[in-house]
């Protein structure tokens, strides 16, 4: 029935009428319609009652029964017609309860998906990830950025707390059911602080971050507008893409030269070594809003206090990206930071040990000089205001909810740091890199800077007419593994000239001197068989790569390096 054509001047005012069988009558009320025009009062029942014979009005005809399946339509609104509830709708729900689960019965289901170990649940991830772990235990990790982690802090990542959503800050979280959370993260905030030996009331930090570069671009963007300038170390000098750097043909790599403007300082092309007097130039010409001290391929110390001297004159926010070299900060083994600059970032998974992430350390409290003053002037009176602008561009601005686990796990590996052990673990890693360099050397390699102050050294291979690339993949497919880097006078990344190789890693598995000595052997000959096959094939990646396949010398080397790590215990699994 479709009442949708009606006269406008038709009001409809619907009376519900009690029926015996509880269905509901809906009458046109036309009280509200001129009285010239007399309608009779229509019953429209929804659910379908007994049939006591009286007569049903549709479209003006009496009928005496409505189809289930018809339409019917009011104002243009389809309505249906249900059926009358009888007792054997009744009973066909009863039926239906009484076949639900038990609570029993739901638990277990809940076990079958939930508590299934990663073997059971994915076979074919598992072999993958099994694999994962066969190679790193049979391999020479030597890439400068790696580490290998406790169990301790692999049970926290893989544990109940990535369940939770806690965005915001501790006490001033978006979501209820933090209460725990938070004292997880307060811990690892007041690890943090004394992993580094700083004072709360003049150091704040977060530890939400979920990269080192997520963490500097927080920095960029709780301290600086669109377009602001930064300086930082040029890339191919050993700076890091996240300080801002353009390729040689002006390409934008990183978000901080997308949205920031940035100009880098270099090293001295014959030594190795920032050339600070070019720095200072530069710096005082540019004049950036924050200067940028610390690199991810810098093998010496770095002379803080003259950053600060430079940062002061060009009033620039002095922020240093520790993330290489926070192990040997936190142990003493090299010059702080912290003396001298304004903002700390850092990684947590290189040399500190812990989960992947990022961290920030900002001052806070009273300010201790002007900027654009230089120490000598003192107090100025004047409060820090990083905390609040770098806790909110971390969240809401650019992340949403922590990772409690990693959160967790980091906390652990910060507790560890805090420790003798730690300490001595680090004064060997810088032990182990200075002897695989001394071994290089013997061999007439070329280092940059012509060896190392901290956990890395750089090989440059053009010496040997060797690219990055070429070299790297020879040492691959002998399972040692370390990267390809530029090295200072190159167009750029994308054809490098040398290696960058860390001693963390090996040094966690219980590696001393000697064993250094025994991979720079390794390393040598990989240089020699890359030397090899590019004579035999030549230069072009296609035909270089072509006289690796089935290269006794390969398989030669790549069964001591093998049988070599073995040796060796792994943190935090078995094999």
């Amino acid at each position: 029935m479709d009442l949708s054509h009606a006269q406008s001047a038709l009001s409809l005012g619907f009376t519900k009428t009690s029926i015996a069988d509880d269905s509901i009558s809906l009458q046109i009320d036309t009280s509200f319609r001129c009285s010239s025009n007399h309608v009779r009062r229509v019953p429209l029942q929804f659910l379908e009652g007994k049939d006591d014979g009286a007569p049903r009005f549709q479209s003006g005809k009496h009928i005496n029964h409505i189809k289930e399946d018809e339409e019917i339509r009011i104002l243009g609104q389809s309505m249906c017609v249900k059926r009358h509830r009888d007792s054997q709708s009744v009973s066909n729900l009863c039926k239906r309860l009484a076949t639900e689960p038990s609570l029993d019965q739901r638990r277990a289901a809940v076990r079958s998906w939930g508590n299934q170990r990663l073997e059971e649940a994915d076979p074919e991830l598992s072999e993958i990830m099994n694999k994962e772990k066969q190679r790193q235990f049979f391999g020479i990790e030597l890439i400068a950025s790696e580490n290998f982690v406790c169990r301790a802090v692999m049970e926290a990542l893989g544990s109940h707390l990535t369940n939770k959503y806690s965005e915001g800050m501790p006490g001033a979280r978006y979501y209820t059911g933090n209460h725990f959370i938070d004292q997880i993260e307060t811990l690892c905030h007041e690890r943090a602080l004394a992993a580094f030996s700083l004072d709360s009331e003049k150091w704040g930090v977060n530890v939400q971050p979920y990269s080192c570069t997520s963490a500097n671009f927080a920095v960029y963007t709780g301290l600086l507008l669109p377009g602001d300038r930064i300086m930082g170390l040029d890339s191919p000098s050993g700076g890091h893409m996240s300080h801002g750097w353009y390729m040689p043909g002006g390409k934008k790599v990183s978000a901080a030269s997308i949205f920031f403007e940035s100009f880098p300082y270099k090293v001295n092309p014959q030594t190795g070594y920032i050339d600070y007097d070019k720095l200072e130039e530069k710096a005082l010409d540019y004049r950036p809003k924050i200067l940028i001290c610390g690199g991810s391929s810098y093998p010496r110390e770095w002379d803080y206090a003259r950053f600060r001297q430079i940062a002061d004159r060009c009033g620039a926010v002095l922020m240093c990206d520790m993330a290489h070299i926070s192990g040997l900060v936190a142990a003493k083994e090299c010059a702080s930071p912290f003396d001298y600059c304004d903002i700390v970032t850092s990684t947590t998974h290189k040399s500190l040990r812990g989960p992947r992430g990022g961290i920030i350390f900002y001052r806070r409290g009273a300010k201790s000089r002007k900027q654009g003053m230089s120490l000598s002037n003192g107090d100025c009176g004047c409060q820090y205001d990083f905390e609040e602008k770098i806790n909110f561009a971390v969240f809401p601005s650019l992340q949403g909810g922590p990772h409690n686990n990693h959160i967790a796990a980091l906390a652990i590996a910060l507790k560890h740091v805090a420790t003798p052990e730690y300490k001595a673990y680090m004064q060997q890693v810088k032990k182990n890199a200075q002897a695989l360099a001394s071994a290089l050397v013997r061999r007439k390699c070329k280092l940059v800077t012509g060896g190392t102050d901290n956990h890395l050294l750089l090989w440059d291979l053009t010496t040997l007419g060797l690219t990055g690339k070429c070299y790297e993949k020879v040492c691959e497919m002998c399972h040692i593994t370390l990267n390809k880097t530029a090295i200072f006078g190159d167009n750029g990344a994308i054809c490098p000239g040398g290696v960058r190789i860390g001693s963390p890693a090996m040094t966690s598995r219980g590696c001393l001197e000697s064993d250094f000595e025994t991979m720079a052997d390794f390393l040598y000959r990989a240089a020699q068989i890359a030397s090899a096959v590019q004579r035999d094939h030549g230069k072009l990646q296609k035909e270089f790569l072509k006289g690796l396949h089935n290269n006794k010398d390969i398989v030669d080397l790549r069964n001591q390096v093998e049988a070599f790590a073995a040796q060796f215990a792994m943190p935090g699994f078995d094999t």
